[in-house]
């Protein structure tokens, strides 16, 4: 994205709306000067103007949306007006579901939609528990030894070895997980690369070669017919569509597969590294889940989630939404012209306090009593909404709550540092290490 800033006025459509209010010139240049996160600029311009403003980034307009009606108008009943043009991760995850449009992204998640609900996530079922019970066992050794470990490493070890079951169907080895931090790399490096895809791809090429390469093999693997002890994975989904449907090269079914392993563990894991940062500050809501139910009750489990849910809503997985407008719209009454850019902002609409009661607080009850939170579906979206809502929602709850139903029971962290801010990247996580020891499990 493009941040160097100018106010400028949002064309006015004559008889379809009001003009949405825009920022003034010393808001922007604050931020200019300032050299701040982009999020801090959405702030501000989200306190001063409510939640639908206008700004420019660049030679194009642009509205920040932040207001439930708006943003479901928007992701959810005019998604045809407010498209996805590309995305940033394209250097990365190629033509993959995430960065399609138009016809071809309809037919790829077409394709994967069906292994993400119902019967489909009931396959991955096994492998995520097994991926959660070969984490609970490091972690007993980290308490036997009193080992220092980093818990975002874990997190993502463990988010990556239960989707790399469910693509291939075997479990994560030492060699595959070093070549796959190729993966993270490229992910961290995104916002820093030259606008210019191909000097972007050469300041990553060695990280693009190495996942490259594993993509290549777990492709040639799945298309001898060669299954894993857990049976076939989504990676054979894609090697069989490509029988009958020639668009799925050896090219775009590796970018599936890096999309989903992209997808598919990142966004799990710097959640649950997020969860345990604020468990650290909010103990009573450990003691307070684990109250709710016995082991493997819906009560336990229900709470275990509302963990989860409220650290998703302080630390959306999709923090920013754009979206381009494809012709004139009224939106909440306000005029918005074919050609505006529109920035939908999770991470903001989840903090606004119109919407929720004391919203920087970590209160996971919000997800449990009756009227906790708001009862708009545009109040809370963090793995966006409408059609191009995340497809991994449902499998990334699961796994996280199944992880956590292995260690919240036995394990208490006790972090040697904490980060004091979030980087705002593809995903919102902490800024720098976790290093943590295990409190001994009662016996």
């Amino acid at each position: 994205m493009d941040t160097e800033a100018s106010l400028g006025s949002l064309p006015y459509v004559p008889g379809t709306g009001r003009p949405v209010p825009e920022a003034e010139p010393e808001v922007v240049e604050r931020w200019r000067s300032g050299g701040g996160e982009l999020v801090e600029l959405l702030s501000q311009v989200r306190e001063r103007f409510g939640g639908i403003a206008a700004f420019r980034l660049g030679p194009a307009p642009t509205v920040l949306v932040t207001d439930p009606q708006a943003v479901q108008h928007v992701l959810a009943r005019h998604p045809g007006r407010y498209v996805k043009r590309s995305h940033r991760a394209r250097v990365l995850i190629g033509d993959g579901v995430l960065a399609a449009t138009g016809e071809a992204w309809k037919r790829q998640r077409r394709l994967l939609q069906s292994q993400f609900t119902g019967t489909g996530m009931r396959r991955y079922e096994q492998r995520i528990t097994e991926a959660a019970r070969t984490a609970a066992g490091r972690w007993g050794g980290y308490a036997r030894t009193g080992q220092t470990f980093d818990v975002g490493q874990e997190m993502r070890r463990f988010a990556l070895d239960a989707i790399w079951r469910s693509l291939t169907g075997y479990p994560l080895d030492d060699g595959t997980e070093r070549e796959l931090a190729a993966v993270a790399a490229v992910a961290t490096a995104l916002p820093t690369l030259p606008a210019d895809v191909t000097d972007a791809q050469d300041a990553v090429a060695a990280d693009l070669a190495r996942i490259d390469a594993v993509a290549r093999h777990a492709i040639e693997a799945a298309r001898s017919g060669a299954a894993g002890p857990d049976g076939p994975g989504l990676l054979h989904v894609l090697t069989d569509a490509a029988a009958e449907r020639p668009e799925y090269t050896d090219r775009l079914i590796r970018d599936e597969l890096v999309t989903l392993l992209v997808a598919g563990h990142e966004t799990t894991a710097t959640t649950l590294t997020w969860l345990y940062l604020l468990l650290d500050q909010h103990p009573a809501a450990r003691e307070q889940a684990l109250a709710a139910g016995g082991e493997g009750s819906a009560q336990r489990r229900q709470a275990i989630q509302a963990l989860v849910h409220e650290t998703l809503r302080l630390y959306p997985s999709a923090w920013i939404l754009p979206r381009h407008a494809t012709e004139d719209d009224t939106l909440a009454g306000y005029a918005v012209e074919a050609g505006t850019d529109i920035l939908i902002c999770p991470y903001l609409t989840h903090r606004d306090p119109e919407l929720w009661s004391d919203p920087e607080h970590f209160d996971p009850r919000r997800f449990i009593i009756p009227d906790g939170r708001p009862a708009h579906p545009g109040a809370y979206f963090p793995f966006g909404m409408g059609p191009r809502a995340c497809l991994g929602l449902q499998f990334a709850l699961r796994e996280s709550t199944v992880l956590l139903e292995y260690l919240l029971p036995v394990y208490t962290l006790a972090f040697c540092s904490t980060p004091t801010k979030a980087v705002y990247g593809i995903t919102v996580r902490p800024d720098g290490p976790t290093p943590a020891t295990l409190v001994p499990p009662l016996t």
